[in-house]
């Protein structure tokens, strides 16, 4: 087995179709087959097994996925040592975010990481479900994703997560709206008022549903809608209230808007950078990674 097989071996695991990962590795899906079938000949056990239409690894498959992982790190720690890999702090890095994260950094990024010797960065926004963040990694150096606190972790025997914000949603009123008086608002202020929420797999969705079990009322839901400048406009025009984060709402805080903490439900997410571990072995990468956490924490001092 060549170390190019277990590279596409491991991106099958993470991506779930051939065709996601020729899209990936720029060949084609053919390409991508044949290698897979050179590297069934070289074991005994089925590395793969058709799920529908798509092809999904075995347990076996995963096993050696994930040990090709494992060499591909070496491979680069092995570069590293002899100054090969490191290099400059220059480069192509690419960089996934979700949308406010995005609207939140990626400008103040660019400005900082602008010039001479800096990485050049690429930045794509992906508005993906929580589960979906870590198959970014297959196409990302870097990929900002957040989850709540109360749900699952990163799967970090394959990707490396590097910690940037612990930020609270907060409950997002008009104004002139009589809780607006209040330092801080409880499910049963806010359970049955008219939402602007987001689809669900999303972070303000997840705490809506607790804010229902909570007030033991089924909140009026008028508007799903996944981007925070929308949502505030909305929630500034009156008619509806709604959740935005503490710390990266800036870009899209609108006057006649105020944000009171809600009480009694644990509303924190994480927002955290994950790659894979080759990739935090070049300085330009680290250097993007670096950025980031000072950004991050002066939007907390901000806030």
């Amino acid at each position: 087995m060549e170390i190019h097989q277990l590279e596409i071996l491991r991106e099958l695991g993470a991506l779930g179709s051939v065709k996601a990962v020729a899209d990936t590795l720029m060949v084609t899906p053919s390409a991508v087959s044949q290698q897979l079938a050179l590297l069934q000949r070289s074991v005994e056990v089925p590395l793969t097994r058709k799920e529908g239409r798509n092809l999904v690894l075995t347990d076996a498959g995963q096993v050696l996925a994930d040990a090709g992982a494992a060499v591909v790190s070496a491979m680069a720690d092995a570069r590293a040592a002899i100054g090969s890999y490191h290099g400059s702090s220059g480069g192509r890095v690419t960089v996934s975010g979700f949308h406010s994260a995005g609207q939140a950094v990626f400008a103040t990024l660019a400005r900082i990481l602008e010039g001479p010797g800096q990485p050049q960065l690429e930045l794509s926004d992906e508005d993906v479900a929580q589960q979906d963040f870590p198959a970014l990694t297959a196409r990302y150096d870097l990929v900002l994703a957040h989850r709540m606190d109360h749900s699952p972790g990163w799967p970090t025997e394959r990707v490396t997560v590097v910690p940037l914000l612990h930020e609270p949603l907060d409950v997002a009123l008009p104004a002139a709206h009589p809780l607006a008086d209040k330092a801080a608002v409880t499910a049963d202020d806010v359970g049955g008022e008219a939402w602007v929420t987001s689809h669900a797999g999303y972070s303000p969705s997840d705490v809506l549903s607790a804010v229902a079990a909570v007030s033991s009322r089924e909140p009026t839901i008028v508007h799903r809608i996944n981007d925070y400048s929308t949502v505030a406009a909305l929630v500034a025009a009156g008619g509806v209230i709604g959740l935005l984060p503490r710390y990266t709402a800036g870009p899209v805080l609108h006057p006649d808007i105020v944000l009171r903490p809600l009480k009694g439900i644990s509303t924190r997410r994480r927002i955290d950078l994950l790659a894979r571990p080759e990739n935090l072995k070049r300085r330009s990468v680290m250097t993007v990674c670096e950025a980031l956490q000072d950004i991050m924490a002066g939007l907390v001092k901000q806030g």
